[in-house]
């Protein structure tokens, strides 16, 4: 399919405004609830959402919907250099969008919940206290980042390559990737393996002017997936046929 610059931007905003609206919103207005059913409703939102999304704007922008992917992709040479920031960008302003609406519903809430989304910074994810589930150190938090976002970004350099034999399955693997990825590390840190689903929280809860601990911690949920996004592209480089 031939499209062009404008429509991809616009699939890549899209697919991010969902991506936090649905995973995002799970994980906020899960709060409060058993902590184990949460873990299973917050990572089914996220990973049935990507693959319904990658099924929709996949053939438009390619579905990142992620830096870490966009920027694994670059570095794999799979995308043109000139998309890079106009994706960050749509992404980034899409997952803002996303979180908003989250915001404006969980302010209508009672006020013992808006009290939950406050000290939760709206579900961002956090390293050493504050808000990390598991009160993880900052060490033990970039590792999970780091390895649970190659792994993931791996599984989407793999799949999604032209002489995958079930390339057509592909959205399902990613969604599954992610599903997996986040019953893994909601326990520990929240789960990002996205620098914008970090992000958009992370600055929104801001409403709350008390609540900068959250976007202060929000560096390492960039490098982390990053670096974890350029070593899978590495190793998919590795693998590419003679």
């Amino acid at each position: 399919m031939v499209t062009s610059s404008a429509q991809r931007y616009l699939a890549e905003f899209l697919g991010t405004f969902a991506l936090l609206l649905v995973g995002g919103g799970a994980a906020v207005f899960s709060l409060g609830g058993d902590a184990e059913a949460r873990v299973v409703l917050v990572s089914l939102a996220f990973g049935l959402v990507l693959a319904g999304l990658i099924y929709a704007f996949g053939d438009i922008s390619g579905g990142h919907f992620n830096p870490a992917v966009t920027v694994s992709m670059a570095v794999s040479g799979r995308m043109p250099l000139k998309d890079v920031v106009p994706y960050l960008v749509a992404q980034i302003v899409g997952g803002i969008v996303g979180i908003a609406v989250v915001l404006g519903i969980a302010l209508g809430g009672p006020a013992s919940f808006v009290d939950l989304a406050h000290a939760a910074a709206l579900g961002s994810q956090a390293y050493s206290g504050n808000g990390s589930p598991g009160a993880f150190s900052l060490g033990a938090v970039f590792l999970i980042e780091l390895a649970l976002t190659f792994v993931f970004v791996l599984v989407i350099q793999l799949v999604t390559r032209s002489e995958n034999s079930s390339r057509n399955l592909a959205p399902f693997a990613i969604g599954s990737a992610l599903l997996v990825g986040n019953l893994v590390a909601i326990s520990v840190d929240g789960a990002s393996m996205n620098p914008v689903r970090s992000f958009a929280p992370a600055l929104l809860s801001l409403y709350w002017s008390n609540e900068g601990w959250a976007l202060t911690q929000d560096w390492l949920f960039w490098v982390a997936p990053i670096l974890g996004g350029i070593l899978a592209a590495l190793v998919e480089r590795a693998f590419r046929p003679k």
